[in-house]
């Protein structure tokens, strides 16, 4: 009895062996197909950091199977739009030319050029300013002053008509109508810079003031005047009245001594333009070697840089009077 128990035991532990080798060739691809299935998930998964595994006493590494799982980590916050399933705009890769490189620096040159613009044109500006209020400190100009005129159609002209509230400023030119060739080469210039200055919409008073009353009468002046610019206004007078304004304007003239009735002379004078502001006071001098697009801009940078009496006052009087002093 104890040697059939000892055999049948025996033959037990020889069977073993020889079963799981005859099923060796079954459970192996069970085994190979339940591991690939295992990787193809684990690769599928989000990557979340990785503990150091321990080395088995084989030498090869396994997945911890510690029943402790990993803290929990922050989610990113997400890109695309709640009930959207793509993003909501594309975003700039990282090789890519951002905003602030060439963008920014376009805008930064073209500011830079307004703002140098600005101020040179606000520099230039301010010394008009300074230069005619100097003229002023100083005490009344010396050119400039009360007259009594009349124009062709024999009505009154005075120093008052160079008044007025529009910063419309008067030119001035002292001339007479048997001029050969300088007054009518002037008047032509005059009329260039009228032209030129109404395209940008500034309108003058332009008078010619005659030096020559005893020929040139209102008749003789409005027929004289219809070669030139139709806005020119004409004026003469009484011997002493033409002298007193010439006096006023500092305008040197003379006639030759014992002149006969009828007969031609030349009257010798001073060929200047002189500029007047919206106020009646005197601005500036514009000779005769001054071509008329160089008039016409001077007459508007003074045109462009008048400001009137009050308003001058109340600067003076502001937190930035110095920069008017």
């Amino acid at each position: 009895m104890l040697r059939h128990s000892l055999g049948s035991l025996s033959r037990s532990f020889v069977a073993r062996p020889l079963v799981a080798r005859s099923m060796a060739p079954l459970v192996s691809p069970i085994l190979y197909r339940s591991f690939h299935v295992s990787r193809m998930r684990w690769n599928e998964s989000p990557k979340t950091p990785k503990k150091d595994s321990e080395e088995s006493s084989t030498g090869s590494t396994t997945p911890s199977t510690s029943s402790s799982t990993p803290p929990p980590t922050k989610r990113q916050l997400s890109r695309v739009a709640i009930g959207s399933s793509s993003p909501a705009k594309q975003y700039a890769k990282r090789n890519s030319i951002e905003f602030a490189s060439w963008k920014a620096i376009v805008l930064f040159v073209a500011l830079g050029s307004a703002l140098t613009y600005w101020f040179t044109r606000e520099k230039e500006r301010l010394r008009l300013q300074k230069e005619v209020e100097s003229k002023r400190s100083y005490g009344k100009p010396l050119i400039g002053g009360p007259f009594n005129l009349i124009d062709t159609n024999n009505e009154q002209f005075t120093h008052k008509n160079l008044i007025n509230d529009n910063k419309k400023f008067s030119i001035i030119y002292f001339g007479f109508t048997h001029c050969p060739d300088i007054c009518p080469d002037e008047l032509d210039k005059l009329g260039e810079m009228l032209d030129e200055l109404k395209e940008d919409n500034i309108e003058l008073q332009s008078i010619f003031i005659t030096c020559d009353p005893a020929r040139d009468s209102p008749e003789v002046i409005k027929e004289y005047l219809t070669d030139f610019h139709p806005s020119i206004i004409g004026l003469t007078g009484t011997y002493e009245n033409v002298k007193k304004a010439c006096k006023q304007y500092r305008v040197y003239f003379s006639t030759p001594a014992d002149v006969k009735p009828g007969q031609d002379y030349l009257v010798d004078h001073s060929i200047f333009f002189y500029l007047m502001d919206a106020e009646g006071n005197f601005v500036d001098v514009i000779g005769k070697e001054t071509t008329a697009p160089e008039g016409a801009e001077k007459i508007r940078k003074h045109i462009d840089a008048f400001v009137p009496a009050e308003e001058r006052e109340r600067r003076k009087n502001s937190w930035l009077g110095f920069l008017y002093q």
